[in-house]
């Protein structure tokens, strides 16, 4: 897998994590949640098929900006954002955040999906539900979505959540 199917790179990004971000706008998603404000991303033939390497250097161009997969569903090609997780973990010190409609618990007993695990730092997990709407929530659509602490909770072996969330705690 050496490209991704991509609807968009947008720069300089303060609202899919913190601080300055480069996000990734994958295409294809499945989830289908009514209510999604990227509903345009679910058709994955609408998506630009980009190289992995330029991604990296697109992403590598920006200093100070961290990185964001969002989309659409990064984990309907995740073999192709590990692969691009992975270069980015090499050749940068970038932190990666990861959105996806799939719980914590449903990409770690997935050995497809969870092989991206080791190379992000926050997954952003759950579908959203529009019942649980809330514009008040850092960085989430819905009240059910979680922000995880990915490595601390590989190595316990559960979702470990970011409670009380802040934008400092985060940084």
């Amino acid at each position: 897998m050496n490209k991704l199917s991509i609807l968009n790179v947008v720069h300089y990004t303060t609202v899919d994590g913190p601080g300055f971000r480069t996000s990734v706008y994958a295409a294809g998603c499945a989830h289908a949640c009514p209510g999604c404000h990227n509903a345009h991303t679910w058709d994955i033939k609408k998506g630009k098929f980009l190289e992995i390497s330029a991604l990296l250097e697109v992403i590598k161009a920006d200093d100070f900006a961290d990185v964001t997969f969002s989309g659409g569903d990064p984990l309907f090609q995740v073999e192709g954002f590990t692969e691009l997780a992975r270069s980015i973990k090499a050749e940068t010190n970038k932190n990666i955040w990861c959105y996806t409609g799939f719980t914590f618990e449903q990409v770690l007993q997935s050995p497809r999906m969870s092989q991206i695990l080791p190379l992000i730092d926050v997954l952003v997990d759950g579908r959203f539900v529009e019942n649980l709407k809330d514009e008040d929530l850092l960085f989430r659509g819905s009240s059910n979505q979680r922000l995880i602490d990915v490595q601390a909770s590989r190595a316990v072996g559960r979702a470990v959540i970011y409670e009380d969330v802040t934008v400092e705690s985060l940084a």
